[in-house]
């Protein structure tokens, strides 16, 4: 479990240098460009993070789970060789993820000079600003993400809903509530996550309002990083 702890807070961390440094600068220096290299390491760096914290997630639900329900087969199951396997494989899982959407970025045509709405390289700005045609890359990098998102969510509810049903066959109120409070600040954070990256995700492509999405992508990749670490402290 620590092993997961350590390793979301340090893609919290990374998410967050990935987009804060730059913008500060911005601000400092009064000069908000960015070099077409530059934006391309935003998106990927942004996207690989990303899907890391996605599959975490994924991975301490299925945690929690084997920790409330198999509690005597916990150190068995869960033992440090499976742990390191399951955080390799989530991040090359996001390795896959954060190409594919560059891929999808490299193919486009974009005209010089282009202005970007937002503090950092967001993705689905970046595609709204191609000279060329965007359906396919649109169709392509919401139905892959939709897919790779959807796959962690899913796991996440089939987990607690094995929890929560064998929590409620505890008889002892005390046990009960301490399995409910490990639940609830990984909920918690789940909850500021997904719900946040739908937000920017579904309103960036239906709004004509950047100030919408920017506050929506500060929700999505700093105040939720900020709040994990205390979250999981309670």
């Amino acid at each position: 479990m620590y092993l997961f702890f350590s390793n979301l807070s340090f893609n919290d961390i990374c998410i967050i240098t990935t987009t804060i440094p730059k913008m500060l600068m911005n601000v400092q220096s009064h000069d908000q460009s960015i070099t077409y290299l530059g934006c391309l390491s935003q998106v990927y760096l942004i996207v690989n993070f990303g899907s890391i914290e996605s599959c975490l997630l994924a991975v301490m639900a299925y945690d929690r789970y084997v920790a409330i329900c198999h509690p005597l087969k916990y150190t068995v199951i869960m033992n440090h060789y499976f742990c390191v396997m399951l955080l390799l494989f989530a991040c090359s899982l996001a390795l896959h993820m954060c190409l594919f959407h560059i891929l999808m970025v490299l193919i486009l045509t974009f005209c010089t000079k282009t202005e970007i709405p937002h503090f950092f390289c967001e993705l689905a700005h970046i595609i709204k600003l191609t000279c060329s045609d965007n359906f396919i890359n649109y169709l392509l990098i919401y139905t892959v993400s939709v897919l790779f998102f959807g796959v962690h969510i899913v796991g996440i509810i089939l987990s607690y809903i094995y929890t929560v049903s064998s929590v409620l066959r505890m008889s002892l109120l005390g046990g009960m509530y301490k399995a409910f409070s490990t639940c609830g600040s990984h909920l918690s954070v789940v909850s500021l996550f997904y719900g946040t990256g739908f937000g920017v995700h579904i309103s960036s492509p239906l709004t004509d309002s950047p100030r919408k999405t920017v506050v929506a992508s500060v929700m999505y990749t700093v105040v939720t990083q900020m709040h994990g670490p205390f979250i999981y402290s309670l």
